[in-house]
């Protein structure tokens, strides 16, 4: 499976932004994925029933993650919740080949992966599944990831109950992307330390300009 390369401004929902925002600030201070106990972001508790916790055992040629919440909005997708299970289990095998190798790609690099496929409801109807992996490491090995997964149907409303198991078709994949640049996020109005701010009486070329950083 194929990942683009992307900046964070691919992640189209502002909530999706809002926590990615959140996990950046943290990678910054070392350019490495922080500890799930220092994530922390605002407004956590409106979207923690989109909010996927799991945890990820590494010491396996292929790395296996457990799912750790439940009554999930998303749970309802798949038609059950899944906490303690793994989640290649979770998903089945026709499901699991088109998901399994977005999070191992989470994990294999350590970045936040962003993910769009459409998917037919049990009426038909065409509605965007969007995903962003945030991994989260201990000891230099991620052990934690947080996946956000919102819907989005262009027709209006759509019924979420077995979204992804209440027909034939199957996942289509519209986009995939490991956000490995611009890993950065700067709160907007705000002047960061160490910019060069430069100040003149008058727009007169000839006269000197006077040079402030700020620390």
């Amino acid at each position: 499976m194929d990942f683009a390369s992307a900046a964070p401004s691919v992640v189209k929902s502002i909530r999706q932004r809002d926590l990615l925002n959140t996990w950046l600030r943290l990678y910054a201070r070392e350019q490495i994925a922080p500890a799930v106990w220092e994530y922390q972001p605002a407004r956590l508790e409106e979207e923690l029933s989109d909010l996927i916790y799991y945890t990820v055992d590494a010491s396996t040629p292929v790395p296996r993650l457990t799912i750790q919440s439940e009554n999930t909005r998303i749970s309802r997708a798949y038609g059950h919740t899944g906490k303690g299970v793994l989640l290649d289990d979770y998903l089945g095998p026709r499901i699991a080949p088109y998901v399994m190798p977005i999070y191992y790609e989470c994990v294999a690099r350590g970045l936040p992966v962003y993910s769009v496929a459409d998917v037919d409801d049990i009426y038909g109807r065409i509605v965007a599944y969007e995903r962003l992996l945030l991994p989260f490491q201990a000891g230099g090995k991620v052990c934690h990831v947080i996946a956000s997964v919102k819907t989005f149907c262009e027709d209006g409303g759509f019924e979420i109950k077995n979204l992804m198991r209440g027909n034939d078709a199957l996942p289509r994949p519209k986009l995939r992307v490991v956000i490995d640049h611009d890993l950065f996020h700067r709160a907007p109005g705000r002047i960061a330390a160490a910019d060069v701010v430069e100040f003149a009486d008058q727009p007169d070329p000839g006269l000197p300009t006077e040079i402030i950083e700020l620390n």
